[in-house]
């Protein structure tokens, strides 16, 4: 049974929280901030909330943890996962990944204090980490299940045979897979049909991924699934030619179903049979809410509306 029964599809990634990434403090106006993207998410139906240690530099599990500890019973209204897996600025490196033992007991413990929360639900690696041996992999988190600090385990940004590489250590499923899946990102659509393509080699998503997180009821969680912005107005700057005429058909289409450019998006991510969670990560109001639709809207497409979609940002034609 994976995190997706019992809830909502849509995400809300909590990275954007906190405020800059570097060792400042915060502040009322980030609790302030954070309450307000809380009661926005939750108010389009949005229960579970991710987190990563490295988001603003722990600040962003902390304003969450901080408007948590001020709202009585918010915490059994909702969901909470975090990641761990990735160092910043330590050990004299910019960036490494640490799945020791130690490691992941040391930073879920200090995501625990921050969120001010007993548990997460969910508890995701964040990176494969070449040095990690899966049997203190699964020493470490079967520590933390029955402490009761996690309750379900996931990954980030793994392949399909790292993952059951990994599985068969676990006493436990894997129930997720946060990788980055958008329109404007399609690494994971394009290699499922460029096989025996010599187009298909300029593409990095490993083949078979998609295909065991379906086969083993894995969740995949879409990250960057607004594509930051480049198709709905929300980011400044020159578009494509392709982008261009993905932001106008998402505007038509947008039009003709009531909705928002926004809700197509994420629709149109939603309609794919392996059932992708998108993660929402902007800190607008007004933005969540125009992901409200993003549901009914997967119901609803057609397959020449999904596939028109798909080749407008592609700027050519499907092979």
């Amino acid at each position: 049974m994976t995190i997706a029964n019992g809830r909502g599809r849509l995400i809300y990634g909590c990275m954007g929280l906190g405020g800059p990434w570097d060792g400042s403090s915060y502040g009322a106006a980030e609790i302030d901030q954070a309450a307000a993207v809380i009661d926005a998410a939750r108010g389009i139906g949005i229960e579970l909330f991710d987190h990563a240690d490295i988001y603003r530099s722990g600040k962003s599990e902390a304003v969450f943890g901080e408007v948590l500890a001020r709202s009585q019973g918010l915490r059994a209204k909702i969901q909470l996962q975090t990641k761990c897996g990735i160092r910043l600025g330590e050990r004299g490196l910019d960036t490494h990944y640490d799945l020791s033992k130690e490691a992941i007991l040391e930073r879920v413990n200090g995501s625990l204090k921050r969120l001010q929360t007993d548990y997460v639900d969910l508890l995701l690696l964040h990176r494969p980490d070449p040095l990690a041996d899966p049997r203190e992999v699964a020493d470490a988190v079967g520590q933390l299940v029955a402490e009761g600090k996690v309750r379900q385990l996931g990954v980030s940004n793994m392949s399909g045979t790292q993952i059951a590489f990994l599985q068969d250590e676990l006493a436990m499923p894997v129930v997720a897979n946060q990788l980055e899946m958008s329109l404007l990102h399609r690494d994971w659509l394009e290699s499922t049909v460029l096989v025996n393509h010599a187009e298909g080699l300029g593409y990095s998503f490993p083949q078979g991924t998609l295909e065991h997180c379906m086969a083993k009821g894995i969740e995949l969680q879409a990250y960057g699934s607004l594509a930051q912005g480049r198709y709905t107005g929300a980011k400044s700057g020159d578009l494509s030619p392709a982008e261009s005429a993905t932001a106008s058909l998402l505007e038509q289409l947008a039009g003709e179903k009531d909705t928002t450019p926004e809700a197509i998006l994420l629709g149109w991510l939603m309609k794919h049979p392996a059932r992708i969670s998108p993660v929402v990560g902007t800190t607008n109001p007004a933005r969540i809410q125009a992901c409200a639709d993003a549901a009914s809207v997967a119901g609803t497409m057609s397959r020449a509306e999904w596939y028109g979609l798909w080749v407008a940002a592609r700027g050519s034609n499907i092979p």
